[in-house]
């Protein structure tokens, strides 16, 4: 093996999976043209639904398919990417979305920030939010359900 992966070294990937593990991150992928690295570390327990569970209820196997129905009526947007979600443009901007708005698709739904960019994130549906399932400011994985839409 030559140590390098995509231009990059062993040490740089080492370094990376440092930051998965150091930040609690489910995963981090690496992409350069058509090949593609995927760092995983400890898998992040899902958020707890809005209502809140206690963190010993949270532990009862039983609990957890009884939440997941709510969750996947609907469309779910998911977060494109890791980062940390914003609902507004600046904290001094109204919301992009509130639950009961009227969405239609292209829509700006969130902003994602990731690696100091702000990502917005549009509406691949037409319909009405139904619920929002993460708090302003709140860190975000990969494939995170972040809302619903009806």
């Amino acid at each position: 093996m030559s140590g390098k992966i995509f231009n990059t070294d062993l040490d740089t990937v080492s370094k990376l999976a440092d930051i998965v593990n150091e930040k609690d991150l489910g995963e981090i992928t690496i992409a350069c043209g058509d090949n593609m690295i995927t760092i995983k570390g400890k898998k992040c327990p899902p958020p707890p639904p809005m209502g809140g569970i206690a963190p010993a209820a949270a532990n009862i196997p039983a609990a957890q398919p009884e939440a997941k129905p709510a969750v996947t009526e609907g469309n779910v947007v998911k977060a494109p990417i890791v980062g940390t979600f914003y609902a507004a443009s600046a904290p001094d901007k109204p919301p992009f979305v509130t639950v009961g708005k009227q969405v239609k698709k292209g829509d700006v739904l969130m902003i994602i920030e990731s690696m100091k960019l702000m990502n917005e994130v549009q509406s691949d549906f037409d319909g009405v939010v139904s619920e929002i399932l993460v708090k302003n400011g709140e860190a975000v994985e990969y494939d995170q359900p972040i809302m619903i839409i009806k």
